[in-house]
């Protein structure tokens, strides 16, 4: 980690071309998606200053929510429990919202973040549950520097997560699942499950299709999914 240079994104403020969904994060949506600056002030206060639940309440994270099926399933499912997720992209991002909004489920909120930079908007045992889902798998020589299940965020997640929360990662690139595996195994985590088709497994009756995943799917990809838990 000493080496690790994080990643900037440009601001929303700078954009030189706003439209619709680049303003509605600070405005429409503004109580419940932030900007990549406003975020910074939720760190270690998301329960009390911005959920308004009790500290031992559950607080989930998903990352890179895309088109927002997960998410929106999440929120709508487990009401009892509060959920965060990242997003760079300002289109699915508002969409997200907007739906679990019109669907009266208000136990989400959105974020513009770089994953990298995680560590600067959750504190230490400040998340339960984990979700990433389908992430860039970077098959480019850089790949170990750029994938999200690197030994770096492997060590953040740990930090982030409180003992006994689950940490669920499912791609459709073999490749980078197998290399995530050989990260995995020499993380802190314990593996509860792990499966190179999930669709072909029991886990299938809690799993929560994506649109990405429907489209691997219909192409006869198989699904890559492995359980951690933070003992």
């Amino acid at each position: 980690m000493e080496n690790f240079r994080r990643p900037r994104i440009v601001k929303t403020k700078d954009l030189k071309i706003p439209n619709y969904y680049t303003q509605a994060i600070d405005g429409e949506f503004g109580e419940y998606a932030f900007n990549e600056e406003r975020v910074l002030e939720n760190k270690s206060f998301w329960r009390s200053k911005i959920f308004k639940v009790n500290e031992s309440a559950p607080m989930d994270l998903e990352i890179g929510t895309g088109n927002g099926v997960h998410f929106q399933h999440h929120c709508l499912a487990y009401p009892e429990r509060s959920l965060v997720g990242l997003e760079l992209k300002y289109k699915p991002l508002i969409q997200t919202i907007r739906g679990c909004l019109r669907k009266g489920a208000k136990n989400g909120r959105i974020v513009r973040f770089h994953a990298f930079n995680i560590d600067e908007i959750f504190g230490t045992d400040e998340v339960n549950d984990i979700y990433v889902h389908f992430p860039d798998p970077w098959t480019t020589p850089r790949k170990p520097r750029n994938r999200v299940m690197n030994p770096r965020m492997l060590e953040l997640f740990w930090q982030m997560q409180r003992p006994g929360s689950k940490l669920d990662f499912k791609t459709d690139s073999r490749e980078m699942f197998l290399w995530a595996m050989q990260q995995i195994e020499a993380s802190k985590y314990k593996i509860e499950f792990h499966t190179l088709n999930l669709h072909k497994t029991e886990m299938t009756a809690e799993n929560i299709i994506t649109g990405f995943e429907k489209i691997f799917i219909s192409q006869g990809i198989e699904i890559n999914f492995v359980r951690l838990r933070k003992s």
